[in-house]
């Protein structure tokens, strides 16, 4: 049995007193949401914190607030299963109901909270192991070692962002809130994330993300649409997020991020550019040609390789697949239900 590592265990009752409290302990210290990422890297030590910041208990950092005109905000502390179940955002953004709702099980999405999901820490096959395993190995870059066990001749760590939500919360242009000592910054989601498998985030780690800022839903669509081996509860090997504003029939603006196949959503962006200007019709012959070409442009900025679960090479040869159905999901007329499997 994996058990926790001795820590000093915090519980504030406010975001400035969690935020003043990781910063006086600065690098030894962690914030903990839900727990479901935190614990089980700390029991593999992993990550060795010595003092653990709860935020179970400041009320401020929870709850859904605002209209689908003005945009939605939701506190960092709210769960990915009271997302599922509010009526406000599955009638506006059901897209993001969908891909919280198809992270893992019932029970972790219980616990699992929406900040928690947006820091979720880069994942990899010779990272996410026991202490003993790892050791064997003479441990990876990312934790304890030299040497990148994917690549093991590259300078960097592979490991991969495999978060559900934020491919599809990058491609629609949320925004997050950041509290320090200094006050509170909005920033882009889109500039959060950093293409590196260890510094895998722009926010600094005294900082504390307080709220999701979802844009108002003024007319674009958007759709999710994620690979994995088991459709009950695995992680991404391969998650793409679309959203597309249409004129008609015309696409005006457009942005799509690869998630499961790098260490952070990788933007599409030759995609992006044959579809902006493009007129596109669901069920349409000469619009799906245009979408399949389209698609085949995210081929080469995946970067799947062999840091999680199934074959790197099919993985990669999957994403203009699954590209093709999130762009067609975004166009009026398709069905509203996503079928994974389809």
């Amino acid at each position: 049995m994996l058990r926790l590592p001795k820590f000093s265990y915090h519980r504030p009752t406010s975001a400035a007193e969690a935020q003043r409290i990781a910063a006086e302990h600065g690098p030894d210290a962690r914030f903990v949401a839900g727990g479901t990422d935190l614990y089980p890297n700390m029991k593999r030590r992993v990550q060795r914190p010595g003092h653990v910041v709860a935020l179970s208990q400041c009320a401020e950092l929870r709850g859904v607030r605002g209209d689908a005109r003005q945009g939605i905000t939701l506190g960092a502390m709210t769960t990915l299963a009271a997302i599922e179940r509010d009526a406000l955002l599955r009638a506006q953004y059901p897209a993001f109901v969908h891909a919280a709702s198809v992270v893992s099980t019932p029970l972790l999405r219980n616990m699992g909270t929406i900040g928690g999901n947006l820091l979720l820490d880069t994942r990899c096959n010779y990272y996410d192991q026991s202490h003993e395993w790892r050791e064997a190995i003479q441990f990876c870059k990312k934790c304890d070692g030299t040497v990148c066990w994917v690549a093991p001749s590259s300078p960097r760590c592979w490991a991969v962002q495999s978060s559900d939500t934020v491919p599809l919360l990058c491609a629609i242009g949320a925004e997050v809130s950041l509290l320090s000592g200094d006050g509170e910054r909005r920033v882009p989601l889109r500039e959060l994330y950093r293409d590196d498998g260890i510094e895998y985030l722009s926010k600094r780690r005294e900082e504390l993300l307080t709220a999701l800022h979802l844009p108002a839903n003024d007319g674009w669509r958007a759709s999710y649409r994620k690979l994995r081996r088991r459709g009950s509860f695995d992680f991404p090997v391969l998650g793409v997020g679309a959203c597309l504003r249409l004129e008609g029939d015309r696409v005006v603006e457009a942005d799509l991020r690869i998630g499961g196949a790098g260490s952070w959503p990788i933007p599409a962006t030759r995609t992006v550019e044959m579809l902006r200007g493009a007129e596109l019709r669901y069920g349409d012959p000469a619009s799906d040609e245009l979408i399949r070409a389209a698609a085949q442009e995210a081929y080469k900025p995946t970067r799947a390789m062999d840091n999680t679960d199934l074959d790197a090479h099919w993985r990669k040869k999957m994403a203009p697949v699954f590209v093709a159905r999130a762009i067609r999901d975004c166009l009026p007329g398709a069905p509203e239900r996503i079928d994974e499997r389809e």
